[in-house]
C-alpha cells in the first residue's frame, strides 16, 4: 500500500494499505509483532518496543504474550533499561521455563545490574538446555572469571578498610604522610561500588562520624569525600547514612569557618539530595525491596536544616552562601516538563522569610548576619528560581503577600535601621523576581524613603538607597517616575559626592537611564558627548586598583549599559588596560560581576539578536511618520570584526572560560546564554578558531551547550560545530571530551533550528563519524540517523549534500549498513539515484556511500538491481564521467557487485560494462 498523504494513517500496517476512515481498526497482535520485528531489525528499538507493547494489549494467548515479553526484553537491553529488561524476561520465563532466549536475555540484564550470582544461574540453565551452543558456553566462562576477580577484590578490600581507619583514628600516629595516604586510599576505594559497599558494611559510617568529630580539617575532608562515594547514586545507603549522621550534624559541618570543609560538606549534601531524588541506578534490587523508602521526608528534613542555617548567627558567611547555592540547585524543578513543584511551595511557606533575612542584611550594621559580597546575589537568584517555579496566579499571589508582609514588618513604625533593611529587601527582590520587587516598591513610603536616603550624609545608608534606586531604574514600571524624580538627584550625587563608592553607583544609575534607547542610534538620552564622558570615567574607575573590587564592579555595570553606543565600544576595545582590568574582575571571587562582564562583551561583539527590517514596512513607517530604529555606522560588520580581534588579543577567551568554570549561582541561565553568544561571535572567522581552542574555549563550550536557556545551548552548540568543522576534533577535544560533543551537535539537527545550524551540525557530525566506530555508535545512540536521513530530502542543495556526506561516513557502522537492507526502506534507492544526479559533489558523496556499503556489506550488491531500473546506466555514467574520483567510486561498486553474486555479474557482463572497463583498464594516467 502507498503511504497516506501527511504520514502513516493510524490504521495502516506496512504492506496492507490503509483502513478507511470510520471503519474499525483491523490491526491484530500478530501484525503488530511483525511490525515490531521489522522495526527492531532496522535498529529503531524505541518504535519496536511501542509495537510489542500495543500487541500485548491485544493478545490473550499465554504463549503469544510470552514471546512479546521476550521481544520487549531485547528492546529494553538495546535501550539500556536493564531493570525493565529483567522484568520482561522473567515474565517470559514464568510462562515457559525452557525459553533459552528469555533466560539468556535475563542473564545479560542481571549482569548489567551487578547481580552476577543470579546471572550465572540463568546462564547455567541455558547451557544445560543447549549444551552445544558456543555463545552460551563463552558467556558463562567470561562471567565466571569476572566473578572470581570480584571475590578476590572483595577479600583483599576487607583488610584494607580496617587498616585505613586504624591509621586515621590513631591519635598516637604522627606520620602525616601515612595519614594522608590512608585518607586518599579511602576516598578512592569509596568511588568503586564494591569498595563503597565494603566500607558501609564494615561499620564505616560510625568510624567516618568519629573522623568528623575530631574537628581536624584534613580528617573531616577525608570523611566527607569518602561519604560522597558511599552516597553517590545509591538511595538506600544514603538514607541509612542520613539516619546515622543526622541532618543537624551535616548542617553544622556546612556552617564551619573552614572554607574547604564547608565546600566539601556542600558537595556531600548535593550528592545526597540527588541520590534521594532519583538515585536508584546502582542499588541492588533485593536490598531496595526490603526497605520501603520515603525520600520526601528525608529531603524536607535536610532542607529544613539548610533554611535554619541561613539565620543561624554562629554559621560562617561562606557556609551561608553554600546553603543558598544548595537550595538553588535542589529545590526548583529541573525542567517545566516536571509537573510537581510541591518542594518549592513548601520552601516558600516554611522558609521565604528566612531567605529574605539574608537578602535584607545590611553589611556592617549592628547585629547583622555574617555575609559575603556574593550572598545577596545568591539570595536574589534563589528567590527568582522559586518564583519562576510557581505555576498559577494563586501561588504567585501568596509569594507577593509574604514578601510584602516581610517588608512592612521592617518598614512600618521602625527606626532608620529597620527602614534600611526594608529598602535592602526591595533591592534584593528587584535583582531577582522583579515582579515581586515592583510590588513592594509601590508600598506606601518606600520610594520616598529611597529618594530621601540618597541624600544621606552616612555613606552606608546612602549606598543602600542609591543601589535600590539603580535596581529600580531599569524596571519599566518605575523608569519614567525615576527619570522624572531621580535623574537630577543622581546627577547631583555624581557631581558633588566626595566618595567614589557613591559616585560610581550614581553613575551606573545615570547609565541605565541613559541607555533606554538600546542600540538605536537615533534615540540618544544624553547630550552629545555625555555618554563618552561617563564611559571614560567608568574605565578610569575600573583600572584604579586602589578602589575595592566591590566598587569597581559597578564600573563594569555602567559599561554594560553604555556599550549600547558604538562609539563607547570602539573606545573600550582600544583601552587595553580597561579590558585587562575587566577580565581580571571576571576571574575574581566577586561573582556578582559576571552578568555585567558578559553583557558588555555581547554589546562589543554585537552578538545580540537583531532582525533586518522589512523594506516595505520601513516605507510604511516613514509614510506614517513613525520612529524608525537606526544602526550606528560603527556597528557595521567590518567594525565588529575588528573589535572581536582586539578582544581576542586582550585574552577574552581565558576570562570567559574562567567565568564558565565558576560553580556559582550568579552564573544563571541568562548569563550562560550571553557567554554562549560571545563565543559564537569569537569563532565566526575560521582563522580565529585555533586561538579560541588554545585558550580553553572548546572545553568551556561543552557545559554551555548542555545546560541553560534553549537559545544559549543552541549558540554554544553552533560554536562547537564551527570549531569541529575546521579543526581536527581529536586535537581540539582530547580523550573522553570528544564524546561529550556529540549530543550538542545532534541538537542542531532538530527541525526548529535554522538551515545554517542544520548545515553546520551535519558538517561537524560528518567529521566525527569519520574518526572511529565508538563515535559512530555515540551518534547512533543519540538517535541522529533518522534526522540525517530526513535532511537527504532537503530542497536546499548544500544541506542535502552535507546529509549525504554524513551518511557516507556513518555507513561504516554495521547497524547503518543493515538499515539499507530493511524491508520497505528507500534508503538504498535514494543513494543509487543520487549517484546519477547532475550535482557532482552530491554524486561523489552518494557513490562514495555505495562504494563503502558494497565493500563492507556484500548482500547490498544483490539488492542494487532491485531498487531501480536505471541502476546500470547510473553505474555506466559514473565510469564514463570526466571526474577521476567518480570513475574510481564506480569501478569499486562494479568490482564488488561482480564478486557478490553470479546473477548480478551476468547482468553486468550482458551490458556494455565490459567494454567500458576494458577502455578504462588501458588508461595509464589513472593508475
Amino acid at each position: 500500500g502507498s503511504p497516506c498523504p501527511g504520514g502513516p494513517c493510524p490504521g495502516s500496517v506496512r504492506g496492507q494499505g490503509c483502513v478507511p476512515v470510520g471503519a474499525p481498526r483491523q490491526v491484530t497482535a500478530e501484525q503488530l509483532r511483525a511490525r515490531g520485528n521489522a522495526l527492531f531489525q532496522a535498529g529503531d528499538h524505541g518504535a519496536a518496543l511501542a509495537a510489542y507493547t500495543e500487541a500485548l494489549s491485544l493478545s490473550d494467548a499465554a504463549s503469544e504474550r510470552a514471546v512479546l515479553h521476550r521481544n520487549r526484553a531485547a528492546c529494553y537491553l538495546k535501550l539500556e533499561d536493564y531493570t525493565k529488561a529483567e522484568a520482561d524476561a522473567t515474565k517470559a520465563i514464568e510462562a515457559d521455563g525452557r525459553d533459552v532466549k528469555a533466560l539468556f536475555r535475563r542473564s545479560q540484564a542481571l549482569q548489567q545490574l551487578g547481580r552476577l550470582d543470579q546471572a550465572v544461574r540463568d546462564l547455567q540453565r541455558c547451557v544445560s538446555l543447549e549444551p552445544r551452543n558456543k555463545a552460551f558456553q563463552e558467556a558463562l566462562r567470561a562471567l565466571g572469571s569476572s566473578m572470581h576477580e570480584k571475590m578476590k577484590a572483595m577479600s583483599c578490600t576487607d583488610s584494607k578498610v580496617e587498616q585505613m581507619f586504624q591509621i586515621l583514628l590513631d591519635l598516637e600516629e604522627k606520620d602525616a604522610d601515612k595519614k594522608q595516604k590512608a585518607a586518599q586510599n579511602l576516598i578512592v576505594l569509596a568511588r568503586e561500588e564494591a569498595g563503597a559497599e565494603k566500607i558501609f558494611q564494615s561499620d564505616g559510617v560510625r568510624l567516618l562520624m568519629q573522623l568528623l568529630d575530631t574537628a581536624k580539617a584534613d580528617l573531616m575532608l577525608a570523611a566527607l569525600r569518602t561519604l560522597v562515594g558511599l552516597c553517590s547514586g545509591h538511595r538506600s545507603r544514603t538514607t541509612a547514612i542520613l539516619a546515622e549522621l543526622g541532618a543537624p550534624r551535616l548542617a553544622a559541618v556546612l556552617g564551619v569557618e573552614h572554607e574547604e570543609v564547608s565546600l566539601a560538606a556542600c558537595n556531600l549534601l548535593h550528592v545526597m539530595f540527588d541520590s534521594l531524588k532519583e538515585g536508584l541506578q546502582k542499588d541492588f534490587r533485593g536490598k531496595e525491596d526490603a526497605v520501603v523508602l520515603d525520600s520526601s521526608r528525608d529531603l524536607k528534613l535536610l532542607i529544613q536544616h539548610l533554611l535554619e542555617l541561613l539565620v543561624l548567627e554562629g554559621a560562617s558567611a561562606h557556609g551561608r552562601d553554600n546553603a543558598l547555592n544548595l537550595l538553588i540547585k535542589v529545590v526548583p524543578r529541573k525542567s517545566p516538563k516536571e509537573t510537581n513543584n510541591s518542594l518549592s511551595l513548601w520552601v516558600i511557606d516554611q522558609g521565604l522569610k528566612k531567605i529574605l533575612e539574608v537578602g535584607s542584611t545590611v553589611c556592617g550594621s549592628l547585629g547583622s548576619l555574617p555575609v559575603t559580597e556574593n550572598s545577596r546575589m545568591s539570595t536574589s537568584v534563589l528567590l527568582s528560581k522559586l518564583y519562576e517555579d510557581l505555576k498559577c496566579d494563586a501561588e504567585r499571589e501568596n509569594f507577593h503577600r509574604l514578601c510584602e508582609d516581610y517588608v512592612r514588618s521592617w518598614f512600618e513604625g521602625r527606626e532608620l535601621p529597620g527602614k534600611l533593611r526594608a529598602i535592602q529587601t526591595v533591592s534584593c527582590l528587584l535583582q531577582g523576581p522583579s515582579d515581586a520587587g515592583n510590588r513592594v516598591l509601590e508600598l506606601e513610603g518606600i520610594m520616598d524613603s529611597v529618594l530621601s536616603l540618597c541624600a544621606s550624609v552616612c555613606e552606608a545608608h546612602q549606598l543602600v538607597a542609591v543601589e535600590a534606586l539603580i535596581h529600580a531604574a531599569d524596571k519599566a514600571k518605575r523608569a519614567s517616575f525615576i527619570t522624572a524624580n531621580g535623574v537630577n538627584l543622581l546627577k547631583e550625587i555624581y557631581k558633588h559626592s566626595e566618595r567614589d563608592s557613591i559616585r560610581i553607583r550614581a553613575l551606573v544609575g545615570l547609565c541605565k537611564l541613559g541607555s533606554a534607547g538600546g542600540t538605536d542610534f537615533s534615540m540618544k538620552q544624553f547630550a552629545e558627548g555625555s555618554t563618552m564622558k561617563l564611559a571614560k570615567q567608568c574605565r578610569k574607575w575600573l583600572c584604579n586598583e586602589a578602589i575595592d573590587v566591590g566598587t569597581r564592579r559597578w564600573a563594569v555595570e555602567g559599561l554594560a549599559y553604555l556599550t549600547f553606543d558604538a562609539d563607547v565600544k570602539e573606545e573600550f576595545v582600544e583601552d587595553k588596560a580597561a579590558m585587562q582590568a575587566m577580565f581580571q574582575l571576571a576571574k575574581s571571587e566577586d561573582r556578582n560581576v559576571l552578568y555585567a562582564v558578559a553583557s558588555t562583551l555581547v554589546n562589543c561583539t554585537n552578538s545580540y539578536d537583531h532582525e533586518e527590517p522589512d523594506p516595505q514596512m520601513l516605507e510604511l513607517a516613514k509614510y506614517a511618520k513613525q520612529h524608525i530604529p537606526e544602526q550606528h555606522p560603527k556597528d557595521k560588520p567590518e567594525f565588529v570584526k575588528r573589535r572581536v580581534r582586539k578582544l581576542l588579543v586582550a585574552g577574552v577567551v581565558s576570562a570567559l572560560a574562567c567565568m564558565v568554570k565558576s560553580e556559582n549561582p550568579a552564573l544563571t541561565s541568562s548569563c550562560r546564554e550571553l557567554i554562549s553568544r560571545v563565543f559564537l561571535a569569537l569563532v565566526e572567522e575560521a582563522e580565529d578558531r585555533g586561538g579560541v581552542v588554545a585558550q580553553g574555549g572548546g572545553k568551556a563550550l561543552i557545559p554551555l551547550s548542555l545546560e541553560g536557556t534553549e537559545v544559549g545551548q543552541t549558540k554554544a552548540a553552533q560554536a562547537l560545530a564551527k570549531i569541529t568543522i575546521t579543526s581536527n576534533p581529536e586535537m581540539v577535544f582530547p580523550g573522553e571530551r570528544i564524546y561529550e560533543v556529540v549530543r550538542p551537535l545532534v541538537s542542531l539537527l532538530h527541525l526548529q533550528r535554522t538551515g545554517l545550524e542544520n548545515f553546520e551540525g551535519l558538517m561537524a557530525l560528518t567529521n566525527l563519524a569519520g574518526i572511529s566506530e565508538r563515535l559512530r555508535q555515540k551518534i547512533l545512540k543519540e538517535r541522529a540517523v533518522p534526522m540525517i536521513e530526513g535532511y537527504m530530502f532537503e530542497e536546499h542543495e548544500l544541506i542535502r549534500l552535507a546529509a549525504t556526506e554524513c551518511m557516507c561516513n556513518m555507513a561504516m557502522s554495521k547497524e547503518v549498513q543493515e538499515m539499507f537492507l530493511a524491508e520497505g526502506s528507500d534508503r538504498l534507492k535514494l543513494m543509487v539515484l543520487y549517484s546519477g544526479e547532475e550535482d557532482e559533489k552530491l554524486r561523489r558523496a552518494a557513490s562514495g556511500t555505495l562504494a563503502m556499503l558494497t565493500t563492507l556489506h556484500p548482500p547490498i550488491c544483490k539488492r542494487i538491481p532491485q531498487v531501480t531500473v536505471h541502476w546500470l546506466e547510473i553505474l555506466q555514467a559514473l565510469l564514463l564521467s570526466p571526474s577521476v574520483e567518480l570513475q574510481h567510486r564506480g569501478a569499486v561498486v562494479v568490482m564488488n557487485m561482480m564478486a557478490a553474486a553470479r546473477e548480478v555479474a551476468e547482468q553486468l557482463i550482458a551490458s556494455e560494462m565490459l567494454e567500458i572497463l576494458s577502455v578504462l583498464a588501458k588508461d595509464k594516467d589513472k593508475p
